[in-house]
């Protein structure tokens, strides 16, 4: 037995005895922390027990005394020394159960040990068996683990983890996953694979708590989609191109259209088409984006040729320049079926073309090739229907001092049922012919242009406003669809300032003499042809020198809502100014005026005629002051005889050098004289006259810087005479007026 042992026997022996002979709450406690001692000191409970009761059996028989032998024989004193027994083994008791319940807890806690390992490796065999990518990011948007899919798309796997943003795939520094605060997201985004490529992956993630420490986490699955997002990009992109050029009627505008849209689409810094449209002139160049004359000399420095040999290539055929290199600086393809056009696009640095690449390129420059065709078609076609249209309409040139405009009202035709004609006749005269058929529209324009060549034909044959009318009767009622047109015609004599006009049904002319309001000319007036079998009066006119003569079909001023003769006084009002104008400028103004706020929406034709002014004659003393006045006053002069400016600018300075010289030689010395400017204006000349009753000296033999005013005067007029009278000089010269140049869309 050991000494712990035996200590802790006399220890229980002591209290018990005590216990016995006098039991308390206290003595019972201290069988409690007995059982506590013997718990720390190893006691058993059996040695415990053994002892006891072998305790109580040596006090029954060592008893001497009768008190001792009752107090051991006494039911009551067993069941005090069995309740210290029980108290002492309640420590040990507790501490049993203890063990036993933490045993079983570790077992238990065990077994679910192994069971978690065993779920951990069936996860990470279930998570690498899938073949989408899959990761776990935390709530801020780190990635804290990835299967090998994950890694294979791209290029990162769970040998690096975690991925903190940015991510090392991210394609820029701001790129982040959109939105992850959702219970649930799907989207698409671009990343940057380890080797550089660009990929497309569809993201699908869920969010979810963490149980141990209440984080949200993010799991998801990512999927390559590059293909996909691709062929979708390509149709957008072909999409993209078809919209811009369909509206395009021309190869300018698809070329200016469709190369800025191409070269978006692929990346490229410049696009270039060049065209050869014929073998005597060199390639004509149309460029998108960059420096378009740096695009020009590098295209002459290195690709001309090229383009040209491409140009030749069947179509739908292109290759990389330079050919044979990994990376390439551009692409070139043939452009149409018809071997006269080639397309070059740059990039902005070399790069790899994909199988991917190539495919968009195709597609683009296809439909690139058949927008330019059809607007070749469409070239073509619009160009012979101008010049069936402008052969139906009219002159192109007209006499000096006239104007015309033209506005069909439905675009992009370019006549309707209204027409003009300007005839020059034999004996001088000018016929004028201004007409509106019913209807609009090409069908109109038929009958307008078998109305006006017979009215042409007719003028030319001699007759007058009121047989052409008569005639016209006749040949209308053989024409469907001509009855009811309304026409005015007029034969003008510019030389006498006379006008003979008849009027069938149509709008009336207009007169406005310098400074004063127009007014309507109303004789002669009939009914439309082909209307009635009826006598076709005449009215004849006076035309003031400078008033201005105007013939308008009925779209200028009909509008709806509107009185006509409220837009008969605003075009009499405008023509009140208009002496000073030239014809060209008088229809603009006339037309700016009087258009609706929604634009005309009939047929609008409009001629508009000068009568030339009075001779101009200034007589002023010959003083260098007054040479300001007489240019100020000659050019107005000038503009009242329509004309042109450019013409009007050279006059004003052959006439003032003229000027100059009288004032600066013809009295040089003498008393001061005068010097007289005369000018006149014919139907197509303007003549010039500067004169003086002074003597000039004759030219030096080196005149030095001066002396070159007759050059100036030779260059700037047709005809320069100088005639030295016997007192004076007279300088003559003569300009002569051009026709009038008019483009039929004359629209403002």
């Amino acid at each position: 037995m050991t000494n712990v042992l035996a200590e802790f026997r006399e220890a229980y022996t002591n209290a018990l005895r005590l216990h016995l002979d006098s039991p308390t709450q206290y003595t019972l406690s201290e069988g409690y922390e007995l059982g506590r001692r013997a718990l720390v000191e190893g006691v058993s409970i059996l040695d415990l027990t053994e002892h006891h009761f072998r305790l109580l059996g040596q006090w029954h028989l060592l008893a001497s005394s009768e008190q001792v032998r009752q107090r051991g024989e006494d039911p009551e004193s067993n069941r005090t020394a069995l309740e210290f027994l029980l108290q002492t083994l309640a420590a040990l008791d507790v501490a049993t159960r203890g063990f036993l319940d933490s045993t079983r807890s570790y077992e238990l806690q065990r077994l679910r040990a192994d069971d978690l390992e065993g779920r951990d490796v069936f996860r990470t065999a279930l998570v690498e068996s899938l073949q989408d990518g899959f990761f776990v990011a935390d709530s801020r948007g780190t990635v804290t683990e990835v299967n090998s899919a994950f890694g294979a798309l791209t290029g990162y796997g769970p040998d690096a983890v975690p991925y903190a943003v940015p991510h090392p795939w991210a394609i820029s520094d701001d790129s982040h996953y959109p939105d992850l605060g959702t219970e649930a997201a799907r989207f698409v985004m671009p990343v940057r694979h380890r080797d550089g490529r660009q990929l497309w992956l569809a993201v699908s993630t869920s969010s979810l708590i963490r149980p141990e420490d209440d984080e949200r986490i993010f799991v998801g699955t990512i999927r390559d989609v590059t293909a996909e997002h691709d062929a979708q990009a390509r149709d957008q992109a072909v999409s993209r191109l078809a919209t811009a050029v369909a509206a395009s009627t021309s190869v300018v505008e698809v070329l200016a259209v469709g190369l800025e849209e191409l070269r978006h689409a692929i990346g490229a810094e410049t696009a270039v088409v060049s065209m050869w449209p014929n073998r005597q002139t060199g390639p004509e160049l149309y460029v998108s984006g960059g420096d378009a004359a740096q695009s020009r000399q590098v295209l002459d420095a290195r690709a001309r040729a090229l383009l040209d040999r491409v140009r030749l290539r069947p179509g739908r055929t292109m290759f990389a320049i330079p050919e044979g290199a990994a990376s390439s600086e551009g692409i070139v393809a043939p452009l149409g079926e018809t071997g006269d056009a080639a397309l070059w696009l740059r990039f902005a640095a070399p790069r790899a073309i994909s199988p991917g690449d190539w495919s968009l390129f195709s597609l683009l420059v296809g439909q690139l090739s058949l927008a330019v065709q059809r607007a070749r078609n469409f070239d073509a076609a619009r160009s012979t229907s101008l010049t069936l249209q402008r052969a139906m309409l009219g002159p192109i040139e007209l006499p000096p001092r006239f104007s015309v405009h033209y506005e069909p009202a439905l675009p992009p035709l370019e006549i309707g049922g209204d027409w003009y004609d300007v005839v020059q006749l034999r004996d001088g005269a000018i016929g004028l012919v201004v007409g509106d058929c019913v209807g609009r529209g090409l069908s109109a324009a038929v009958v307008m242009g078998q109305l006006r060549t017979a009215a042409r034909a007719l003028l030319l044959r001699g007759a007058g406003p009121a047989q052409l009318l008569a005639e016209l009767d006749t040949v209308a009622a053989r024409i469907p669809g001509a009855m009811c047109t309304t026409v005015c015609a007029a034969i003008l004599d510019p030389e006498r300032g006379v006008l003979r006009y008849s009027n069938a049904g149509h709008m009336p002319p207009v007169l406005a003499a310098p400074g004063a309001k127009g007014r309507l000319l109303e004789g002669g007036r009939g009914v439309p042809l082909a209307t009635f079998d009826t006598q076709r009066p005449e009215a004849t006119t006076v035309l003031e020198p400078g008033s201005t003569l105007v013939l308008f079909t009925d779209g200028l001023v009909e509008q709806r809502g509107i009185d006509i003769d409220l837009r008969f006084d605003e075009l009499a009002d405008e023509l009140s100014g208009a002496a000073a104008d030239l014809p060209r400028e008088v229809a603009d103004s006339v037309l700016s005026r009087l258009r609706p706020a929604a634009g005309y929406d009939d047929d609008v034709a409009m001629v508009v005629y000068r009568q030339p002014p009075r001779a101009l004659r200034l007589d002023v003393p010959a003083e260098a002051g007054r040479l300001a006045e007489l240019r100020r006053e000659f050019a107005a002069w000038l503009g009242a005889a329509a004309v042109p400016h450019e013409l009007a600018t050279d006059l004003v300075a052959a006439a003032n050098e003229a000027c100059s010289n009288s004032i600066e030689h013809a009295y040089l010395g003498g008393s001061p004289g005068r010097v007289v400017l005369s000018a006149d204006c014919a139907l197509d000349q303007v003549t010039i006259e500067v004169s003086d009753n002074g003597v000039w000296r004759p030219l030096p033999d080196d005149p030095g810087y001066r002396g070159r005013g007759i050059a100036m005067m030779h260059a700037l007029t047709d005809e320069l005479v100088i005639d030295h009278l016997g007192v004076g000089t007279r300088v003559h010269m003569m300009a002569k007026l051009p026709a009038e140049s008019f483009s039929v869309a004359s629209r403002i």
